[in-house]
């Protein structure tokens, strides 16, 4: 079963400096992080701090693309995670006809972002992740506090970090 997501924020490991995305379920009881690479991770601030550029970065280029041929991104799915690699996929629509695509997780979430598609990820990948339930009650206007954030980073178990590739 899929569990629609959202974008809750980035962060950075600690140990390892590398970049991370939290996602957060509707409901916001769940929160997933995935470790992704620094040039993903400015495609995704800049998205969500809706910075524009007065040329097309490369996943606003695959927006305009997408537009041109009148290929519409109906949802993005992280289906799977195996030996510490996210697996996503888009699923595109033209006429009628869905068409899949691989795509790394951040890639994917960059292009969902620009477009508004939703989010979404297979249960099973949610419990292999380990996933921190969050209460209702430790969220500030839907977003993590920086505070419980960094408690949720250093509740981790140490073998965590730098685990999750891109």
């Amino acid at each position: 079963m899929f569990i629609e997501m959202k974008v809750s924020g980035l962060t950075i490991d600690p140990i390892t400096g590398t970049p991370i995305v939290v996602l957060k379920d509707l409901q916001e009881k769940k929160a997933i992080p995935i470790w992704i690479g620094i040039f993903e991770a400015s495609a995704i601030a800049t998205e969500l701090e809706k910075v524009k550029f007065s040329r097309p970065m490369t996943h606003d280029l695959l927006k305009d693309v997408l537009g041109t041929l009148q290929v519409t991104l109906v949802r993005i799915e992280i289906q799977d995670l195996r030996n510490n690699t996210f697996f996503a996929s888009l699923f595109m629509e033209k006429g009628g006809q869905v068409f899949t695509v691989d795509a790394r997780p951040s890639d994917a979430i960059a292009l969902a972002l620009r477009v508004g598609s939703p989010i979404f990820i297979e249960e099973k990948v949610i419990e292999k992740s380990r996933t921190i339930d969050f209460e209702v009650n430790l969220l500030e206007k839907d977003k993590l506090t920086d505070e419980k954030l960094k408690e949720f980073l250093e509740n981790l178990p140490i073998e965590n970090f730098g685990k999750y590739k891109m």
